[in-house]
């Protein structure tokens, strides 16, 4: 089960006595937390994750909260079992049946090579092979009209043929599904009919926007891990039933919303991102709660730093997602709703390796769960982020946890001179080398979801969560001249908290283009409020749902859309226009004096669950941090060198408390270094912000 970390009771009060508890979990590849909210107090734990077997780590991690599953109200969970079996080509053996003529567009894909001087570049293989597609007679317009009828007996025959081959689970992508999905909905009733035991997905049900290769590669996508994340779920539902939980689990999505087992299982790929975009979501509504609108999140794990860009408190969806994007691969584009997020391989778990020049790196390669850093002492021989910071005194070795005992300096000593020997530097600067390597990653990453995309970071404040978030934050948010770093309360395991944050979502996204003009304002309204009656369906609710209206616009002629809201008490088009030119010139830098048309229409529905607000903590009587002092400890910052810095429990802070740098916080589940140059406050709620001695944000 590994070392659980029980961090301390929350001192906000928030509920009544007698009342039944909430539960969170969220499975990383290296570690599981697990949250629980009972009588109005907050407990965590993290334990190690247990792959293959995720559900064993739930297990470990439940019984060292002591959950009582029999007195659980509330379960949500999120989950990296897509992700993983996707990355790690563990899915079903899949088969796609399609629209006579366009059997290889997995393989002519797009024409957007990452390196356009790389003559001996190969578009990345697809996940289903080419004797494994097979076509069948039907056609629809791009209006939707039946050109073709479908022939079901084609249907079924390719159904048996694929069946005969091996294959567990079908796809089915027709021309044009998104204007009408007809033969795609008859195709899968006949699919299912023939009783082979396939699992089988239809295109419309994981994405009903254009784009015929998106659509295709989503489509496969969703059913190779559609086996795979059944048989998970089933299992997960089944062992909490059995262990007493008696209200139906609720599952994270990649839009950041909670839905049901049952709705998850059926469009798998919807849970790509599950357990990162719970964290984002709630940085958007805990900076809500402390009036900061404006964060870069930033979520640093044991395997991956994950970062994105939070604007007037709302959380950017896209379409766009792409798996396994690299310089030298295009990827595979999902074109569903995903929170965007921008993910390196740099977490505390992250080996620092020398290629072939000598030259030193940090990750992707990560040690993981097993075996871990080398400080973990369970077989682990190779240096990782954790063990530098222990080596340069960042971390207290006796609050390491993650391994079986006390963490073995001797071995990280010895790791880290092998890798100094070969730099030619001693243990301690090969340390400090890879600590700066892996601020310098996720630096560059920062500047990718900001920079890129129009924004200056000295406009936000850093949101700095996960384990390993207090140790990189203030250097990461001085190297961007970022005014403030805000790190949450239980930030160790905030993505598991949030969930306790957040409700059920549902988008519903439809590729419908038309000129916007004063005749498509009716036009908007009607197809948006056929749109909010589907939602409402799906949710199961009458009251209490949340819409919000967006329109995807575009230039006529342009290849690529501009998000922007539509308000339907708006009757003229001028307004709409107005904030499609203003959103185009902040992300592209120009306007155009040409007519707008409307490409996709997106609706948000929430439905927010019931849930207890944050109280505050317990304000301090002078802002003197003394009676939280533990003592003194010398450490080596990335920037400041080594320096002799305050130790303070954050267990001991109480609301208004400040603190000087150089300074450490000692938290449950992480450590933060407050540099010199930066005073630290308690907020309200017990979250720690940073204030930096950067220049002031533009305003």
């Amino acid at each position: 089960m590994g070392n659980p970390e029980m961090l301390a009771a929350s001192r906000s009060e928030t509920g009544g006595a007698g009342r039944k508890c909430r539960v969170a979990t969220d499975v990383g590849g290296t570690f599981t937390d697990a949250v629980v909210m009972e009588r109005g107090r907050l407990r965590s734990v993290k334990v190690s994750s247990t792959p293959p077997d995720f559900e064993r780590g739930i297990a470990d991690a439940l019984t060292a909260a002591s959950v009582r599953l029999g007195e659980t109200s509330f379960f949500a969970h999120g989950s990296t079992v897509v992700i993983n079996a996707l990355t790690e080509r563990r899915g079903a053996r899949t088969g796609l049946i399609t629209t006579d003529g366009f059997r290889d567009v997995l393989e002519i894909a797009r024409g957007n090579t990452p390196d356009l001087f790389n003559a001996a570049y190969r578009k990345p293989r697809p996940f289903v092979p080419r004797r494994l597609r097979l076509e069948v007679r039907e056609r629809m317009s791009h209006s939707g009209q039946a050109l073709a009828p479908l022939d079901e007996a084609a249907v079924a025959n390719a159904a048996r043929q694929l069946h005969d081959q091996g294959v567990e689970a079908i796809a089915i992508c027709f021309l044009h599904a998104y204007a009408n999905p007809a033969h795609e909905k008859q195709a899968l009733a006949v699919v299912n009919s023939l009783g082979l035991g396939v699992e089988a997905i239809a295109s419309h049900q994981a994405s009903a926007l254009w784009r015929e290769y998106e659509r295709a590669s989503t489509a496969v996508l969703s059913a190779y891990v559609l086996p795979p994340t059944s048989a998970y779920l089933q299992r997960l539902a089944g062992n909490l039933a059995r262990d007493g939980l008696r209200t139906e689990p609720l599952i994270m999505q990649s839009n950041g919303g909670l839905t049901r087992i049952s709705e998850a299982a059926a469009n798998p790929i919807s849970l790509v991102e599950s357990g990162p975009a719970a964290g984002v979501f709630g940085a958007a509504a805990y900076g809500k709660l402390i009036a900061e609108q404006h964060l870069i999140s930033l979520d640093i794990g044991g395997t991956t730093a994950k970062c994105s860009l939070i604007e007037n408190g709302d959380v950017r969806i896209t379409t766009d997602y792409c798996l396994e994007k690299t310089p030298a691969s295009a990827g595979y584009p999902i074109s569903a709703p995903v929170v965007d997020i921008m993910e390196i391989g740099n977490g505390g778990g992250s080996i620092a390796w020398l290629d072939a020049a000598g030259s030193l790196h940090v990750g992707p390669q990560s040690a993981g769960a097993r075996p871990g850093p080398v400080a973990y002492g369970c077989g682990g021989g190779q240096p990782t982020t954790t063990d530098a910071h222990l080596l340069l005194g960042n971390i207290d070795a006796e609050r390491l946890t993650g391994g079986e005992g006390p963490p073995d300096l001797d071995a990280v000593r010895r790791a880290f001179g092998a890798l100094g020997d070969a730099l030619g530097v001693s243990a301690r600067q090969a340390a400090l080398g890879t600590v700066r390597i892996a601020n310098a990653n996720m630096v560059n990453a920062l500047k990718l979801v900001s920079v890129n995309r129009g924004r200056d970071p000295r406009d936000f404040a850093l949101f700095a969560m996960g384990g390993g978030a207090g140790l990189h934050a203030a250097s990461l948010a001085a190297d961007l001249g970022m005014p403030r770093v805000i790190i949450p309360p239980h930030s160790a395991v905030f993505s598991a908290w949030a969930m306790l944050m957040v409700g059920h979502r549902r988008d519903l996204m439809r590729t419908s283009i038309h000129r916007l003009d004063a005749g498509s304002m009716p036009w908007l309204r009607d197809r948006f409020a056929e749109m909010e009656r589907e939602a409402r369906r799906g949710l199961g609710a009458d009251g209490g749902i949340q819409c919000k209206r967006q329109a995807d616009l575009r230039y006529v002629g342009q290849e690529h859309t501009v998000k922007v809201e539509f308000d339907p008490s708006e009757t003229s088009p001028g307004t709409l226009e107005a904030r499609f030119h203003s959103a185009h010139e902040r992300e592209f830098a120009f306007r155009l004096e040409v007519r707008i048309e409307i490409v996709n229409l997106h609706l948000v529905a929430l439905r927010p669950l019931p849930g207890d607000p944050l109280a505050p903590i317990q304000a301090a009587k002078s802002p003197d941090p003394a009676p939280a002092r533990l003592g003194r400890r010398t450490l080596h910052a990335d920037s400041e060198g080594k320096v002799l810095a305050d130790v303070f429990a954050a267990d001991r802070l109480l609301q208004g408390m400040e603190i000087a740098g150089p300074a450490v916080v000692e938290r449950a589940g992480g450590t933060v270094i407050v540099p010199r140059s930066a005073r630290a406050t308690l907020d309200r709620f017990g979250g720690l912000r940073l204030n930096l001695m950067n220049e002031e944000p533009n305003t």
